[in-house]
């Protein structure tokens, strides 16, 4: 046991001189580091020479890109594999009722790779400036007609440097004849606007449409509902995700992010305002009529104030059964002039006035009761009943709160297909942003949800796939921050290597069978030598009675007296008692130490 904690105090004591190793390292001053990281560079030669020698670890399997190509019909796609803006047109447009330095459309679009792309040739279009408006458009291969078949938008988007405050949201443009991409805007009508949207800690995912008005031909934008799902680290993980809309012409609708539904619903049950108004309406003429009473308790008119009832007598009284404390200073007040402090240096008394010392807490009170002209302390008044107020009981009168009568809306309809909404011909990014180099890649417009899930996986997931290959497993990701951290293998090994041992030691030991010195010291008898006690024991009891027979003949030879010969009997029959004792009792004896028994006296 004592060789077990021994032990464990050991491994206990390098953890803790790995992590005291570990402080003191980053307390080494910086030309301490820079020779360190010499010496460091020599060995790690000489590991990596000697690595290449042995053997290396297999390499991570390359994923290849390849464009993805429609495996369907589209109404447009795009992946900026061209390198090019072919197909793009950048707005010139200026905001209305906003600054002219700021009211441009001037932000700059570029079609780049990834910062960190782990697919080499993947391209897509890249918002690189911040702080400004940007706003780039393109036409459809031909315009999306809401009929029969599913409406499907699909694109991709990434974060590069986070975000602050901005969108990353697409706008279906509506099919006008006053449609001019060259003049974008954010007035411009759009059917659809669908994507993420952040600004401090309101993290949006928009589906917004504008439902027009069957009966005045006015349009209103319907917003769904707030999705259920966290949607902070598709904002924060720096990672390309995957956006999907998926509009059904029985006025059903799913939102997606990653292929994973986050947001579901109806057109006629889930957006807001509602798409159709209710059938009636409150009348705004009707007026509440003067003798409505809307009171459900009144004051009892019958209720009486007593006589005894005293609204004069005042809430706290003087306690007149107060006693001053024994040693209170009549004549010390509470605060006293600082008696150390000192007229400033620079004290203008003509400027300044009179200068006085500061107050301070007189040094005599505090260890009197108190300082001052004693008062007695106000107490609550028995006697207090405040001003008399009638009960209140119920209103024989009351009529419930008044509401304006109800009337039939003049401005009602029930549109039962809003799916049916504005054909649009474009597709349109009208963003302002805090942060740059927002990443958006792979469009497709359907209506078909297997072509945009065969658009995605040759995109969105092949970009998943290589962020999968190059991202290491937990032991190579162990193994990586120990290259970084040496300390990090001590701790590896007591949180692999310790409890094995642990439970190595404590639980698959033997139990130790004492030894032959411990038996002597505690006077137990071993068990490989308690048959031999007994042969003995046995051996020495025959002798005995051996011995007491020949003192018996001896005796009757001799002609002793009857007396004697009387004790010898009994003492036989004593020892034939013993004999016939059971065998829990011989081991009782024998258990006993022979060096302990006393030398029986015949």
């Amino acid at each position: 046991m004592e060789l077990k904690w021994l032990l464990c105090v050991t491994l206990l004591a390098l953890g803790i001189l790995a992590v005291q190793a570990h402080d003191m390292d980053e307390d080494n001053d910086a030309d301490d580091v820079v020779d360190i990281e010499d010496d460091l560079d020599d060995g790690i030669e000489e590991v990596e020479e000697s690595k290449s020698e042995t053997s290396s670890p297999p390499p991570a399997p390359k994923v290849t890109y390849r464009p993805p190509v429609p495996t369907g019909e589209v109404y447009f796609v795009e992946s900026f594999d061209k390198g090019t803006l072919d197909g793009w047109i950048l707005s010139r447009a200026k905001k209305d009722d906003t600054d002219d330095e700021i009211a441009k459309y001037d932000g700059k679009w570029e079609v780049q790779d990834m910062k960190e792309t782990k697919l080499p040739g993947d391209k897509g279009l890249v918002m690189v400036t911040r702080a400004k408006h940007h706003a780039i458009s393109s036409k459809l291969s031909k315009p999306f007609v809401f009929d029969t078949k599913p409406l499907i938008i699909q694109y991709e988007v990434n974060f590069q440097n986070g975000i602050e405050c901005g969108g990353a949201y697409v706008k279906l443009l509506s099919k006008t004849p006053e449609l001019n991409l060259d003049q974008f805007h954010d007035k411009t009508p759009y059917t659809i606007m669908f994507g993420p949207d952040k600004c401090g800690e309101d993290y949006k995912l928009h589906f917004i449409f504008r439902h027009k008005n069957p009966k005045t031909g006015k349009y209103e934008e319907k917003h769904a509902k707030r999705p259920d799902a966290d949607l902070k680290t598709y904002f924060t993980d720096k990672k390309t995700h995957l956006y999907t809309l998926v509009l059904n012409p029985d006025n059903s609708f799913e939102i997606l992010v990653d292929q994973t539904v986050v947001n579901s619903g109806n057109l006629l049950n889930d957006m807001s305002p509602p798409v159709n108004p209710p059938r009636e309406i409150e009348d705004p003429n009707d007026q509440k009529p003067e003798d409505w009473d809307e009171r459900p308790k009144i004051p009892d008119p019958d209720a009486v104030k007593p006589d005894d009832w005293d609204e004069d007598a005042p809430a706290k009284i003087v306690d007149e059964n107060a006693v001053k404390p024994e040693g209170w200073l009549d004549d010390e007040p509470e605060y006293v002039a600082d008696p150390d402090a000192e007229k400033p240096e620079d004290w203008d008394e003509d400027m300044d006035g009179e200068w006085e010392a500061p107050q301070i807490a007189n040094p005599k009170c505090e260890t009197a009761p108190g300082c001052g002209t004693w008062q007695r302390p106000m107490i609550d008044n028995p006697n207090y009943k405040g001003k008399w107020k009638p009960p209140m009981i119920d209103n024989v009168n009351y009529q419930g709160i008044w509401k304006p009568r109800k009337i039939p809306n003049p401005d009602f309809f029930e549109d039962l297909e809003p799916f049916k909404m504005t054909p649009f011909s474009a597709v349109g990014l009208e963003l302002w942003s805090m942060t740059s180099d927002i990443f958006f890649d792979n469009f497709i417009i359907c209506t078909e949800r297997a072509v945009a899930d065969d658009w995605a996986s040759d995109g969105w997931g092949l970009k998943k796939a290589a962020d999968g290959a190059a991202e290491p497993g937990v032991v190579g990701q162990m193994m990586a921050a120990a290259e970084e951290r040496p300390w990090l293998w001590v701790v590896y090994i007591l949180t692999v290597a310790l409890p094995v041992f642990l439970v190595v030691l404590f639980c698959c030991s033997g139990k130790k069978q004492p030894s032959a010195a411990e038996y002597k010291k505690t006077d137990a008898p071993q068990p490989d030598v308690v048959d031999d006690e007994k042969e003995e024991e046995k051996d020495k009891g025959e002798k005995e009675e051996e011995e007491e027979e020949e003192e018996d003949t001896n005796e009757e030879k001799l002609g002793g007296d009857a007396d004697l010969g009387n004790a010898s009997q009994e003492e036989e029959e004593e020892e034939e008692e013993d004999d016939r004792k059971p065998a829990s009792e011989e081991e009782e004896t024998v258990n006993r130490s022979p060096r302990n028994r006393k030398p029986r006296k015949d």
